[in-house]
C-alpha cells in the first residue's frame, strides 16, 4: 500500500488501455470484416477495407476536451457522431456506390452506442 504522502499515480496519455477498450477497437475491425466476408464473397476484402475505414469517423474525438472520456457517451456529443450525422449515413445506404460506406459508418455508430449502454444512456 503506498504511502499517504506520495500521490496515488494516475493514467497518463500514454497508459496502456484498459482490455474493455481493446476489445472494442478489436470489434470496429472485426465486425465490418465480417459482414463483408458473410455479404460480399468471394471479393470480400475491398468492401471490408471501406466498412473498416468508417473507424476514421473517429478523427472527430480530436476535438473534444478530453479526447476520451471513458464515462462519456460518442452518441450525439462529437460532430461526426450526431443524430444528423447518423441519419445522413442512413441516406447513404441507398446509392449503391456509398452502400458499403455506410454500412461501416453505420456499424461503428451501433458499436460506439453499445459503449453508452453500460453508462445507462439509451436512444431518445
Amino acid at each position: 500500500m503506498p504511502s499517504p504522502s506520495r500521490p496515488r499515480p494516475t493514467r497518463t496519455p500514454f497508459s496502456p488501455p484498459a482490455p474493455k477498450y481493446i476489445l472494442h477497437i478489436l470489434l470496429h475491425v472485426a465486425v465490418p470484416a465480417l459482414i463483408a466476408w458473410l455479404f460480399y464473397r468471394p471479393q470480400w476484402r475491398r468492401p471490408a477495407l471501406k466498412m473498416v475505414a468508417g473507424f476514421a469517423l473517429d478523427l472527430d474525438h480530436l476535438l473534444a476536451t478530453p479526447m476520451f472520456d471513458p464515462n462519456r457517451c460518442s452518441i450525439n456529443f462529437h460532430p461526426l457522431h450526431t443524430y444528423w450525422a447518423i441519419g445522413i449515413y442512413a441516406l447513404l445506404l441507398w446509392p449503391a456506390r456509398t452502400r458499403v460506406w455506410a454500412i461501416g459508418f453505420l456499424v461503428h455508430m451501433v458499436l460506439d452506442y453499445l459503449e453508452c449502454l453500460p453508462l445507462g444512456v439509451y436512444l431518445p
